[in-house]
């Protein structure tokens, strides 16, 4: 693949060894004034890539951004329309950098972390939290890793009935008992397997960002709401307990004690408030 794309162009190449290491890496590509960072990997990889890059507000121009799946999910991907072969989703990004063919990305902020397709807040963040433990532990990460933590995760959650964060944004009347919340930059929010999973169906790289969120967990609800975010439907989730919002520029979730955090399925810890920003435009992606 480096080969390949070396014919067309000079390309120096770098692997991780830490996390992390990818921020370090594309801040120091930034510094150097590279036109173009490519990154082979998956969704987390890609986020510290855009994070290293987005680093410096008034650094010296942001280079474009390639991406080569190379992770277990790769959803940001996926949701480009990047092939999931590896050599397929080459001969792509060939064609556009012959082309110049690149298009721009809105993201979303979580605080100072940057995130290219979603964050959450409650049950969805605890899940990854225990997926990541395993992980580093030796486990493979497999859907049914997943869907067996979000099993297990499910009947211990301490908040389960009664969510403890309140949601709070311009010219809206607060909102309080949320116990899960998730917000996406893009549709659908993550695939099991090839089956797109889609709380969010309007939301869109090209607009702000969208939210979905629950006010309890009870069992029959959660597995309803289940049943309907794997839909092919532009309806999403619906009941007294879901809250949807479309295009949102600007959120702020508080909680009255710290809930665990993530940004495109990567863990950052328990926090009590968080705010939430849409970036329009934050950088280019070749296509």
């Amino acid at each position: 693949m480096l080969s390949a794309l070396r014919h067309d162009r000079k390309l120096d190449g770098a692997q991780t060894d830490h996390r992390g290491h990818a921020i370090e890496l594309a801040r120091a590509a930034r510094a150097d004034e590279v036109d173009l960072v490519l990154a082979l990997g998956g969704d987390g990889t890609i986020n510290e890539i855009v994070n290293g890059l987005l680093a410096d507000p008034d650094g010296p121009p942001v280079p474009k951004l390639a991406i080569v799946p190379g992770g277990s999910t790769n959803v940001l991907a996926r949701n480009l329309g990047i092939p999931s072969d590896p050599v397929e989703a080459t001969g792509l990004l060939l064609d556009a950098v012959r082309a110049g063919r690149s298009r721009p990305l809105g993201l979303g902020r979580l605080d100072d972390r940057w995130f290219t397709f979603c964050a959450g807040a409650g049950f969805d963040a605890d899940v990854v939290r225990v997926v990541e433990q395993r992980r580093a532990a030796g486990k493979k990460s497999t859907v049914m890793l997943y869907a067996r933590t979000a099993v297990r995760r499910f009947f211990v959650q301490r908040d389960r009935k009664h969510g403890t964060m309140t949601l709070e944004r311009p010219g809206a009347a607060p909102v309080e008992g949320i116990v899960l919340a998730i917000v996406t930059n893009t549709a659908p929010w993550t695939y099991l397997g090839k089956r797109p999973v889609n709380p969010t169906p309007q939301a869109s790289f090209d607009e702000g960002l969208d939210l979905f969120a629950l006010t309890r967990l009870s069992l029959p609800r959660t597995l309803r709401h289940v049943a309907q975010v794997t839909l092919p439907t532009r309806r999403g989730p619906r009941g007294s307990d879901v809250l949807i919002l479309h295009d949102q520029s600007e959120m702020l979730l508080r909680a009255e004690h710290p809930v665990p955090v993530q940004v495109d399925g990567d863990y950052l810890g328990e926090r009590t408030v968080m705010t939430l920003r849409s970036e329009p435009h934050a950088l280019d992606v070749m296509t």
